[in-house]
């Protein structure tokens, strides 16, 4: 394993180059001495021999401590906009119901180098607090939630606690109280999903008595229709007695 690191603040640099041997350290270069470490009694005859060629140890110093750390300001140049992009999250305080933790989530915050944790009047919290793990989005940005048992504290403290997230490369964090007001609950779906319930059954009762009218209605309609249309309709007798304001009598016929 082999590589540099850059200080960009101090502009200060540091070198490695270990070797391995079946799962274990073996030998490991010391860039200030320009000499050779052993771990393990295997390894002395190695830096023996190593330390010999001092060549080799000035060229992989001049390589460690130069020209990796100048490709290394490259590479961050050519791809300063991706690798130093800051994306803030959205914080939100989630509960399930009363008895359960209280869970500050933080999601959409790009680089994963971020901490997110419960404090109380400006002391973080240990005890009673569940850290949990970095996680991907599919968008390539990042998400995580500490959840904070609550079960102890009096409603009158709760305004005590504050959840903080904190990335790099951001000065000033993200601060969000405990607030009963601002923690999203199940709690607040039940009484929107009994008036749903309601409105429900009335839209239901006006609707049937609505169908229940017309078919009245229209039950009344055709009866009317037939009277008005049936051969006693039309007998003069009854003409007569509607044109007249009388009763007329029709002549008798024998049969």
């Amino acid at each position: 394993m082999s590589g540099c690191e850059w200080d960009d603040e101090t502009e200060e640099v540091k070198g490695f180059l270990q070797e391995g041997y079946d799962g274990e350290d073996f030998i490991s270069l010391d860039l200030e001495t320009e000499t050779w470490i052993a771990p393990t009694p295997q390894s002395v005859i190695t830096k023996l021999k190593w330390d010999q060629d001092k060549a080799e140890l000035a060229f992989l110093k001049n390589y460690y401590t130069q020209e990796c750390p100048s490709w290394l300001k490259k590479f961050l140049e050519y791809g300063r906009s991706p690798l130093q992009r800051t994306e803030l999250p959205r914080i939100s305080l989630l509960q399930k119901s009363p008895s359960s933790p209280v869970s500050c989530h933080a999601t959409g915050f790009f680089p994963d180098s971020a901490v997110l944790f419960w404090r109380r009047e400006g002391e973080e919290l240990h005890e009673d607090v569940y850290q949990g793990e970095v996680l991907p989005n599919h968008d390539g940005t990042f998400q995580m939630s500490a959840d904070l048992n609550v079960s102890s504290i009096s409603p009158e403290d709760w305004r005590r606690y504050e959840c903080v997230f904190h990335i790099s490369g951001v000065k000033e964090d993200i601060v969000t109280k405990l607030d009963k007001d601002s923690v999203q609950s199940n709690r607040a779906e039940k009484p929107t999903s009994v008036t749903t319930i309601i409105i429900i059954i009335i839209i239901t009762a006006v609707v049937a008595l609505a169908v229940v009218s017309a078919v009245i209605g229209l039950i009344v309609y055709r009866r009317k229709k037939a009277q008005s249309t049936s051969p006693a309709g039309k007998d003069p007798d009854v003409l007569l007695n509607t044109v007249y304001g009388r009763e007329a009598v029709s002549p008798q016929f024998p049969p």
